[in-house]
């Protein structure tokens, strides 16, 4: 018999995905409000290929936002690229080298973004 205090209930078909902190439905989590991501108003915009199998990525850094406006943020960034990507760890991930066009994207958007890296 598997002990309930190392495992949890991670899908509910009454709510689908579950938190494994808090034990609330994912949309409802409150784990994910507290942890604003810490950013040092620096917005970070870079080129990586390592681990990728050679295969570009932009990363999209410094962003101080709430993981909602952080998701929403990455969604419009992935329409003006017309590519694909996603939010991890307080990081916007778009495939694909858009350094230039998320930059220009963001300046429209209010923000200042800096290129990091070569």
């Amino acid at each position: 018999m598997k002990s309930s205090s190392n495992g949890g209930l991670v899908y509910s078909t009454d709510s689908g995905r579950m938190c494994p902190e808090c034990r609330q439905p994912v949309a409802q989590c409150v784990c994910k409000k507290k942890a604003v991501t810490a950013g040092d108003g620096t917005v970070r915009v870079s080129r990586q290929t390592k681990g990728r199998g050679g295969k570009s990525v932009t990363l999209i850094k410094g962003l101080a936002l709430d993981p909602t406006a952080l998701a929403l943020l990455g969604k419009q960034l992935r329409t003006a690229c017309g590519s694909g990507g996603t939010v991890k760890d307080g990081v916007i991930e778009i495939q694909g080298d858009h350094c230039e066009l998320v930059m220009e994207t963001l300046t429209k958007l209010g923000h200042q973004p800096k290129r990091a890296g070569g």
